[in-house]
């Protein structure tokens, strides 16, 4: 489990191919500190498990599952990627409850400067945006953000100085393809509601039956 709150910005040192699947080997320092092997580290939101150690580096592997859902599978040597270490329990929520489970992938479809901040306007699939609500949280590429309009076709959010300086979000042109992870509570309400829902939808008598 993660924050979305970045630890650090690592570089793409090497990859290797499989026929499905990639080997990262990732260039960090700050998430290295009491990483063992098993231990995750999400990497552009991608939670990763560690399986190799390094003075300087560590290397995961991505199925074919995550190439397909996420954007890793078009990573280059020397690319830079959001890094965080799974969260302690005795530490602060200073995001929002990030899975390292990529719903899919987002592609920037504008960006612009407001003061001090900076606008990014992601286009993505219904079936992402269902879960996006005014206010509520999103991972972009690992990064927890509040989002502040959302319609059928995309939603925007607002970077301010400090997450611009700490992550790669920014770093990005109109066009980039984005990893993206929904709030996790959405899709259980959902999953929930799906089994006890009745066929019209929700009415006073049915929520009155059921307790509520």
């Amino acid at each position: 489990m993660f924050t979305g709150i970045i630890e650090e910005i690592g570089k793409i040192k090497a990859i290797r191919r499989g026929s499905k699947s990639v080997e990262l080997e990732i260039e960090a320092a700050k998430v290295l500190e009491d990483t063992r092997i098993g231990d995750s580290i999400a990497t552009n939101g991608v939670c990763l498990t560690v399986t190799k150690l390094g003075s300087n580096c560590f290397s995961a592997d991505v199925m074919p599952e995550t190439m397909l859902r996420s954007s890793l599978g078009v990573l280059k040597p020397g690319d830079r990627v959001n890094l965080e270490r799974a969260v302690c329990l005795n530490s602060r929520l200073g995001g929002h409850l990030v899975a390292g489970h990529v719903d899919g992938m987002g592609t920037i479809s504008d960006k612009k400067r407001d003061d001090n901040a900076i606008w990014l306007t992601v286009s993505a699939s219904p079936d992402i945006l269902r879960y996006i609500i005014e206010k509520g949280s999103v991972a972009i590429d690992g990064v927890s953000l509040t989002v502040a309009y959302v319609d059928g076709s995309v939603f925007k959010v607002s970077v301010i100085p400090h997450t611009q300086e700490e992550t790669t979000l920014t770093s990005k042109n109109v066009g980039a393809v984005v990893n993206l992870e929904n709030d996790m509570i959405a899709k259980y309400v959902e999953k929930l509601l799906g089994v006890c829902k009745p066929e019209r939808g929700l009415s006073l008598e049915f929520l009155q039956a059921n307790g509520f």
